[in-house]
């Protein structure tokens, strides 16, 4: 499928908390829940451990997605949709999620289907901006 294993990775201008933030603000004002934000280095430090800026941030739209697992019910292995914004060693941000075409194709979905989590896209590309 790609060389990144169905997961697209795009730069972020901003630190790993204003990348979830700018994100977080633009899916609520869409009405998708957010489920859950995991600051993942404070987790790792809870116990000791070191980690470089991680947040990873579940959200969703029941309405859009309850269809794909009416269809796959083992892509809610995958949903709700999630996004990872992770500083890489070298001090970029990035943010990471799943390709919609790789689940499309992962879990044979028709183009009707993934077009429920394929506007995860445009959302992400307006909170890098």
């Amino acid at each position: 499928m790609n060389a990144n294993n169905g997961i697209i990775n795009q730069p972020s201008p901003y630190s790993v908390t204003e990348t979830i933030d700018r994100l977080e603000v633009i899916l609520q004002a869409k009405g998708i829940t957010i489920f859950a934000r995991i600051d993942q280095r404070a987790e790792a430090k809870k116990v000791g451990l070191s980690l470089r800026p991680t947040q990873l941030l579940l959200f969703g739209n029941p309405e859009a997605e309850t269809p794909l697992m009416v269809a796959e019910p083992t892509i809610a292995l995958d949903l709700p949709p999630k996004v990872l914004a992770w500083e890489a060693a070298d001090g970029k941000v990035w943010l990471s999620y799943n390709d919609p075409d790789y689940l499309k194709h992962r879990f044979s979905l028709s183009d009707e289907l993934v077009k429920n989590i394929a506007i995860i896209a445009p959302l992400i590309n307006q909170a890098l901006q």
